[in-house]
C-alpha cells in the first residue's frame, strides 16, 4: 500500500483545511442571507398600504370628509392609508380614476364611471328638491299673469333652474319629468353655479328651481332660504312617481323630505315631501386589492364614529349594496366585510405555504437524491479505503521493521484526512463515519501491538549479541 493509493489523489492538504476553516463563514453568511430575507419580507408585509383617492372640488364636505380620514388613519397607524387628490369635482375625480392616477374617487352614483367600477362606502344620500316660488321677484315689472304651479305635470312651457354646472343634474330633472308623463323637451332647463345663488333667485324668467344634495345641505337651505326672501314662500313639488323611478333607474332610490329639512320657522317644508335619492359613494376598480378594500372599509366604519363628534358628516357613512344585481354593487373587499366572509392570512394563503412545504421537502428529497448520487464516487472509494484498512490490520501483525510500520501509519492518516473530507462534503453520513472509526481504532491498537512486538524483539536481540 502506498500513499498514492489513497483518496487525496495529490491535493493539497492546506486546501482541504482551508474548506472547513471557510465552512463557520459559509454559514454566518447563509444565517445572515436568510435573516435579511426575512427583515425585508417583514417590511413588504407590515408597511402601510397607500392608496389615492381623488376628490373635489378644494374646500368641499367631500374633500373635509377625505382629508379627515385620511389625517385619523394615519395617526392611528391604520394599515391602510390614504393620499388625497384634489380635483375640480366628481367628473374629474372619475376621470383621474379611470386614467390610473388615482385608486379610489368621490362621485355619485349616477355619473358616468369607467367599466369595473364597484362602491367601496356610501357617504352620503343626496334627494332631489324641486320648489317653485310665490311670485317674481320684488321690483321686478309684472309679467303676464301665469297659471300657479301646483305638481310637475305643470312645468311644461315653463323655465326651470338646476343648481350645479354637471349634466348629471339634469339627466336626472329629464329622468324625472319623463316618468311623471312630461316631455322633457317642452321644459327648458338654465343651469346656475353654486355661487350664482342669488343671481338665480333673482331671475324672472325662472318658474322653478331643482338642487341635489344631502338634507342638511348648506347650498340647498340657502337657495331655499334666498329664493323665499326674493320672491315669496316656496312651494315644494313632490315626485309622485319615485318609487317608479327607483323599479326603472336602479341608481336612483324613493326617498322623503321630511318636515323642517330645511328651515324649522317657518317650515320649509310643511309636511312630508317624496323625492328621489341617489347615492355619493366612494368607488374603486374591481381590480383593486380586496385586502386592501377590506381593510379600508374597515377602518371607514372604525373610524366613523369617532369623527362624527367633530365632523357630522362622517355620521353619514354607510355600508354600499353587497347584491351582486345591484346598479353598482360592492367591491369584493368591501363586500367581504361587511358580510362577515373576510378571509385571513392563512384563510387566503394556507393552501400555498402547505404547498410550499411540500414542494421544498419534495427538492430536498430531489436534491439529497442528486447529491448522493454526485458523490457516490468518493462513497466507492471510501469505501475501499476502510477494506484496506481491514487488510492492512492483518499486514500489520506481518511487518518486520518499524520503517515500514511507519509507512502504513502514514497511510492510514491520509486516509483519514480523506474521509473527514468526504464526510464534510456530505459524500458520507455519520453512520458510515462511524463504521470507518470502529475500523481505524482497530488498526491503530494493531500498530501499538506491532510496534511492541517489534521493540521486545530488538532488545532480544541485542541481549543475544552481547551474551
Amino acid at each position: 500500500m502506498s500513499s498514492s493509493d489513497t483518496l487525496n489523489g495529490g491535493e493539497d492538504p492546506s486546501l482541504r483545511g482551508g474548506k472547513r476553516r471557510r465552512s463557520p463563514l459559509l454559514a454566518l453568511a447563509a444565517g445572515l442571507l436568510l435573516f435579511a430575507a426575512a427583515a425585508g419580507a417583514a417590511f413588504i408585509i407590515l408597511r402601510p398600504t397607500i392608496l389615492r383617492i381623488a376628490v373635489g372640488p378644494a374646500g368641499s364636505s367631500d374633500q373635509q370628509l377625505i382629508q379627515a380620514l385620511a389625517q385619523s388613519f394615519a395617526r392611528e397607524g391604520d394599515a391602510v392609508r390614504l393620499s388625497v387628490v384634489g380635483t375640480a369635482g366628481a367628473v374629474e375625480s372619475i376621470a383621474a380614476l379611470a386614467d390610473g392616477k388615482a385608486d379610489l374617487a368621490v362621485a355619485r352614483a349616477d355619473e358616468e364611471m369607467p367599466e369595473g367600477t364597484k362602491s367601496v362606502a356610501i357617504l352620503r344620500k343626496n334627494v332631489v328638491v324641486l320648489w317653485v316660488p310665490a311670485g317674481p321677484p320684488r321690483k321686478a315689472p309684472r309679467k303676464e299673469a301665469k297659471s300657479k304651479i301646483k305638481a310637475i305635470d305643470d312645468l311644461p312651457g315653463r323655465r326651470v333652474a338646476v343648481v350645479g354646472r354637471t349634466q348629471i343634474n339634469v339627466t336626472l330633472l329629464r329622468v324625472i319629468l319623463k316618468e311623471s308623463g312630461v316631455n322633457p323637451d317642452k321644459v327648458e332647463v338654465t343651469q346656475f353655479g353654486t355661487d350664482k345663488i342669488n343671481e338665480m333667485v333673482r331671475d324672472p324668467a325662472i318658474d322653478a328651481f331643482m338642487t341635489v344634495g344631502p338634507l342638511d345641505s348648506k347650498i340647498t337651505s340657502e337657495a331655499i332660504i334666498a329664493s323665499a326672501r326674493v320672491r315669496g314662500e316656496p312651494t315644494f313639488l313632490p315626485i309622485d312617481v319615485s318609487e317608479a323611478i327607483a323599479s326603472r333607474h336602479p341608481l336612483y332610490e324613493s326617498e322623503e323630505i321630511p318636515g323642517s329639512a330645511f328651515t324649522s320657522s317657518p317650515a320649509r317644508p310643511d309636511d312630508t315631501v317624496e323625492t328621489v335619492g341617489v347615492d355619493h359613494l366612494i368607488v374603486a376598480p374591481k381590480s383593486l386589492s380586496e385586502t386592501a378594500v377590506g381593510t379600508l372599509t374597515r377602518q371607514l366604519f372604525a373610524a366613523k364614529s369617532s369623527l362624527a363628534k367633530d365632523l357630522p358628516a362622517a355620521a353619514k357613512i354607510a355600508k354600499p349594496d353587497t347584491d351582486k344585481d345591484a346598479a353598482l354593487p360592492a367591491h369584493p373587499g368591501a363586500a367581504a366585510y361587511i358580510d362577515g366572509t373576510e378571509r385571513t392570512f392563512m384563510d387566503k394563503y394556507s393552501d400555498y405555504i402547505w404547498g410550499a412545504v411540500l414542494l421544498f421537502s419534495v427538492l430536498g428529497s430531489v436534491t439529497a437524491g442528486v447529491r448522493h448520487y454526485i458523490k457516490r464516487d468518493e462513497r466507492k472509494l471510501n469505501t475501499l479505503h476502510r477494506e484496506k484498512l481491514e487488510a492492512a490490520i492483518a499486514q500489520v501483525r506481518k511487518i518486520e521493521s518499524v520503517e515500514e510500520l511507519d509507512a502504513l501509519q502514514c497511510e492510514a492518516d491520509d486516509i483519514l484526512r480523506e474521509t473527514l473530507d468526504c464526510f464534510d462534503d456530505g459524500a458520507i453520513e455519520e453512520s458510515d463515519l462511524a463504521a470507518y472509526s470502529l475500523v481505524l481504532g482497530q488498526f491503530h491498537n494493531a500498530v501499538v501491538d506491532r510496534r511492541a512486538a517489534l521493540g521486545a524483539g530488538a532488545v532480544n536481540l541485542s541481549r543475544k549479541r552481547l551474551g
